[in-house]
């Protein structure tokens, strides 16, 4: 893969990384990853943080695109947009990628210029 597409796919998953960056909503992510949809209650269970806190943690999750609220009765059930889970985890897939081939090529500049034995 080109490193500018490669590039330009890293700006666009930029905010998956700035949300998945508070411990918080990693738990969050891992949680609804783990156990599927919740409501804001059931994500609050457990933890210390108010609906409120919850609810500002979800919008970052959600304006990042990894996750999405919808309207059951009284409540809002959160789950996960795996689709931005599998496009971050290409992206730091290409660039593992890039960090064996520079090594790769290090490994090769060393034993050549490495005296003989």
């Amino acid at each position: 893969m080109p490193r500018a597409a490669t590039s330009e796919r890293l700006v666009g998953a930029a905010p998956v990384f700035t949300a998945l960056g508070d411990e918080t909503r990693l738990r969050i992510v891992s949680r609804l990853a783990r156990e599927g949809p919740l409501s804001i209650t059931r994500l609050t269970d457990g933890t210390e943080l108010s609906r409120q806190a919850i609810s500002k943690h979800l919008r970052v999750l959600a304006d990042a695109g990894l996750a999405r609220g919808r309207r059951c009765g009284r409540e809002q059930i959160w789950q996960i947009e795996a689709r931005r889970l599998r496009d971050a985890r290409r992206c730091l897939g290409e660039i593992s990628a890039q960090w064996d081939e520079a090594i790769i090529r290090l490994r090769r500049l060393v034993e050549q210029d490495s005296p003989e034995d």
